[in-house]
């Protein structure tokens, strides 16, 4: 999780990641970021996000993201 705050607080340090709950819906992230963040996320995590898991769900928090990035590596 410590890798994935690094990466977050690189895109936004003013963001509290922790407890933020609407990174997506209330617009703190725009495509530029997610399309930043994926790449890190592949560079880092050595996962590859598939377009169909590019959903709010996935991204709105820095917890729900780790989920992601957990499940993705157990594949």
């Amino acid at each position: 999780m410590d890798k994935l705050m690094g990466i977050l607080l690189e895109l936004n340090p003013d963001i509290d990641y922790e407890k933020e709950t609407a990174l997506i819906d209330a617009g703190l992230l725009d495509s530029f970021d997610i399309v930043t963040l994926v790449s890190e996320i592949d560079d880092v995590f050595g996962v590859e996000i598939p377009a169909q898991a590019l959903t709010p769900e996935n991204f709105n928090s820095a917890k729900a993201l780790y989920g992601l990035i957990r499940r993705l590596q157990e594949c």
